[in-house]
């Protein structure tokens, strides 16, 4: 169901919080979707179905822009991310149909303890890495079984996230486009146009199940559209490549620091 809420003076710090969550997470891929979840449950207060698809619809926007600005720049592996959306489709009708089986207590802790796993395999991976490097070895990217294996099991991980939570499962993309050791800016890049189609298939999942505040996806995306451009021009002009690491440890204590107040604020 689509309805507007009567204004809240509040509102009036979503468009800052959508410009950040857009600059950031057309920067770090994703779209930043996780973020919003947090902000309108912890900070709006709206309820968690609620909070769930209208995050999903305020974060089309971020990963359109986003997807066609990389697209441009050539930042984006259409091979790749075309394995993890043929499984992500499916895992986000079945997360849609979860949602409406949780109650509000019981989807927020579930996505304070599935942010903070999936935050400290970031983080692990990331040392694995870093250690390799250190010591002269390369990482490789493993057989071509077992990159369509690693594909299909992150892409239904993020679909199903994205259906169930709303955040349109980037840290699943991110965590299975780290894992297949693909360059930093193709990851940025192939995981805004997996979470753009994720998106797309759990928003209409939630049209059935779910209910869409429009008053705060227009309050979001004011914001979020201006931060989604500025992001990929500040990219495309950033070495990334030589902070690749903090990036990732970075991104997985914030998902961490997330995953623990979305537990303790019931």
């Amino acid at each position: 169901m689509i309805f507007h809420s009567s204004f809240e003076s509040i509102y009036l710090v979503l468009p800052i919080i959508g410009f950040v969550i857009g600059l950031f997470g057309t920067m770090l891929g994703g779209g930043g979707g996780f973020f919003f979840l947090p902000v309108l449950t912890l900070i709006i207060g709206a309820p968690p179905q609620v909070a769930v698809a209208t995050s999903l619809a305020a974060t089309l926007p971020i990963c359109i822009i986003g997807s066609l600005g990389h697209h441009r720049k050539g930042n984006i592996d259409l091979k790749t991310g075309g394995l993890f959306v043929t499984t992500g489709i499916i895992g986000a009708f079945l997360g849609a149909a979860i949602t409406g089986l949780l109650t509000a207590k019981q989807l927020k802790v579930s996505f304070g303890i599935y942010a903070i796993i999936i935050a400290l395999n970031m983080a692990y991976g990331t040392w694995k890495k870093k250690k390799a490097e250190s010591d002269g070895k390369e990482q490789v990217a493993g057989t071509k079984f077992a990159k369509v294996t690693k594909g299909s099991i992150f892409g239904l991980s993020a679909g199903l996230i994205a259906g169930t939570f709303g955040t349109s499962g980037t840290a699943p993309v991110l965590a299975g486009l780290f894992a297949m050791r693909l360059p930093i800016k193709l990851v940025i890049g192939t995981s805004l146009l997996v979470v753009l189609v994720n998106t797309l298939f759990a928003l209409g999942a939630h049209f059935l199940v779910g209910q869409i505040d429009l008053t705060l996806v227009w309050f979001l995306t004011a914001g979020s559209a201006i931060g989604a451009v500025v992001g990929t021009k500040m990219l495309s002009k950033a070495n990334v490549d030589r902070s690749e690491n903090n990036i990732r440890y970075v991104y997985a204590l914030v998902m961490i620091a997330i995953g623990v107040l979305m537990m303790i604020n019931n």
